[in-house]
């Protein structure tokens, strides 16, 4: 599997075709993403999003590790999904997640928070997974993907209080989210209900997905 085509599941889940192949902006060297890495906490990490903005434009640029990429070509979750590929399938998903979210409301003329990408990644990361594992018919990674996903999380300790925050929060908003995806359609998101609630809630502004989940909880 490759992560052109986790951007193409992306794409055709969510309605947003990009014209854009993140495979053109994958980069697996790791001492080329430290160059390239501006953010104030650089870390290491095997995925992330490079971003830099100035009056021209958005220049992007996805880091993989090259073990990742290896992975999930060896074990191809789109045809098996299991808890030997799970792990290298959830950080290339994040990463594409980030990309297509960008990509597609930079086109739109919107900007986005960091917060609103990583809450989306988490709820891309939970959507895709059950779909692939209700179509594979995997019953018993199926049960536990939520609790895996998102109860007990575990944060860098590098990441400085304000990034800790920012992924508590999204995984806690994305947790409650997909829970209530659950408790409305079980674990298929492929019929028009499910497609049309993920469609409308991908295309909202942070504050409304948040407004939204809250309403929900009551």
């Amino acid at each position: 599997m490759s992560p052109s085509e986790l951007q193409r599941q992306l794409e055709g889940l969510y309605g947003v075709p990009l014209g854009y192949d993140v495979q053109d902006f994958l980069i697996t060297d790791q001492a080329l993403a430290t160059q390239l890495d501006t953010s104030d906490n650089a870390r290491h990490t095997p995925e992330k999003l490079l971003v830099s903005q100035d009056d021209d434009g958005l220049d992007i640029a996805l880091y993989l590790d090259q073990e990742v990429v290896d992975r999930l070509r060896a074990h191809n979750p789109l045809k098996r999904l299991h808890d030997g590929n799970l792990e290298a399938f959830l950080l290339a998903l994040e990463g594409v997640s980030h990309f297509v979210y960008l990509a597609w409301n930079a086109g739109q003329g919107k900007g986005v928070t960091l917060l609103e990408l990583e809450m989306q990644a988490e709820v891309d990361k939970y959507v895709l997974s059950a779909l692939l594992l209700r179509a594979q018919r995997e019953r018993q990674l199926s049960p536990r993907l939520h609790a895996r996903l998102f109860d007990g999380a575990a944060f860098d300790d590098a990441l400085s209080g304000e990034e800790r925050e920012r992924y508590q929060d999204a995984n806690r908003y994305a947790g409650r989210y997909c829970r209530q995806l659950e408790r409305r359609f079980g674990r298929d998101y492929a019929g028009r209900a499910p497609l049309a609630e993920l469609r409308r809630f991908y295309r909202l502004p942070q504050g409304d997905k948040i407004r939204r989940i809250d309403r929900a909880a009551l």
